[in-house]
């Protein structure tokens, strides 16, 4: 048996007034996914270990059934590794937004969703006037880029960028966490500091200015950490002889990776709402052909929750249901080789906080000859009342990839 997850990435979410006191995905019309629902069985999954910030590279690796406590080393050193940067002896990544800032105040995480193209020019121009032979600045895609400090402590405190969206920026500035830390926190906050002073006046930012976009006027560092150890898939599960990722996030090809899986790149895959979920779908049925395993990505959502956009949101939900998941289904349900689907987002990013909570998330797992519960639709609430309960670290993995 084959088997593929499709994740939405902060899918889940709170109830919301203006929806009659539904959830998004309570709301949102998803028969494909209520239909693999009442076809298999659900259950609730906690994603995040405790202890963990709610972060999407934490809540996917647990997904997976990676041991956080073990392998976890912040989002800069997967991306690091997505982009093909290898990490040395000593040094620490980071992974480095660009973020929109105005006067004291955050405005958002992702500069207003610059191109990659814009934020490369910037990135090398901070290399050039901020780097060294220590400092290192990388660029990744969109918003998302990579910072390397060669001796940096990693014991230092920092506020994800997309959890203070219209707060403060200086009283959320990095922190040392032990006294052998503080150069590094000063030296982080140093660069965060000067690259405000470089940013406003570089050509992307003045021509973006000029249009009305959200200038990507400052960098924010955060989730440092060293070369992870990681044990690829194959060796904890014998049914993955072969597997890959799918995905526009670098922080989920460093995690595929480091998971010993083959990342799959989509044209006009862009982690927004409008990224190419007809070839994503493409691309996974086409790697089912050939693998054991797919991981299938889709950040959309998440993104939409930042925003705080409800009905934006309910688009992301429901263009993953009918563009993804109905397609792969179809396309996968009269092969000889039974195919396994599990559907399930990575941790709510509630739209009314606009940042990721550890919430348990829903689940569902469909394959032939599965004996299905007595749950009809796929969402937070009815998933409570699934035949799998409540699982937690490895569980769900386990159970997953047992299915024969």
């Amino acid at each position: 048996m084959k088997h593929i997850i499709i994740l939405g990435d902060g899918m889940a979410d709170w109830a919301v007034p203006s929806l009659g006191n539904k959830t998004l995905l309570q709301y949102a019309n998803t028969p494909n996914m209520d239909r693999l629902a009442r076809m298999g069985r659900t259950g609730m999954l906690k994603t995040v270990a405790d202890g963990f910030h709610p972060g999407s590279e934490v809540a996917n690796m647990s997904v997976m059934g990676y041991d956080l406590p073990t392998v976890y080393e912040g989002r800069g050193v997967l991306e690091a590794a997505s982009i093909g940067v290898d990490l040395g002896p000593g040094d620490m990544a980071m992974r480095c937004n660009v973020i929109c800032v105005d006067g004291e105040t955050l405005k958002n995480h992702s500069a207003g969703h610059i191109s990659t193209e814009e934020a490369d020019e910037l990135i090398r121009f901070l290399q050039e006037n901020l780097g060294s032979d220590r400092i290192h600045f990388y660029t990744g895609v969109q918003y998302r880029h990579l910072l390397v400090i060669k001796g940096g402590d990693k014991r230092i405190a920092c506020v994800p960028p997309h959890d203070i969206p219209l707060k403060p920026f200086r009283p959320n500035l990095v922190k040392a966490l032990c006294p052998e830390a503080q150069e590094t926190a000063d030296l982080l906050n140093e660069l965060i500091l000067k690259s405000q002073e470089l940013l406003p006046n570089h050509p992307v930012n003045l021509k973006r200015k000029s249009e009305g976009k959200d200038m990507a006027n400052s960098i924010w560092p955060w989730s440092p950490g060293y070369r992870p150890k990681m044990q690829p898939l194959s060796q904890k599960y014998p049914a993955i002889r072969r597997g890959a990722v799918i995905t526009a996030v670098d922080l989920i090809r460093g995690i595929g990776h480091y998971a010993g899986l083959r990342c799959i790149d989509v044209e006009g895959a862009t982690g927004l709402y409008n990224t190419n979920y007809e070839g994503k779908a493409k691309a996974a049925i086409d790697a089912l052909e050939t693998d054991d395993f797919v991981y299938l990505h889709i950040e959309a959502s998440d993104e939409a929750g930042h925003e705080g956009d409800v009905a934006l949101k309910l688009k992301t939900i429901e263009y993953l249901d009918s563009r993804v998941v109905g397609p792969i289904y179809e396309a996968v349900k009269v092969w000889d080789e039974p195919v396994a689907f599990a559907v399930l987002p990575d941790h709510p990013t509630p739209c009314e906080l606009r940042t990721h909570t550890n919430e348990p998330v829903p689940f569902l797992i469909y394959y032939p000859g599965i004996e299905p519960d007595s749950v009809q639709t796929y969402d937070e609430v009815s998933c409570r009342e699934g035949g799998y309960g409540f699982m937690e670290k490895d569980e769900f993995m386990n159970l997953f990839m047992a299915a024969e």
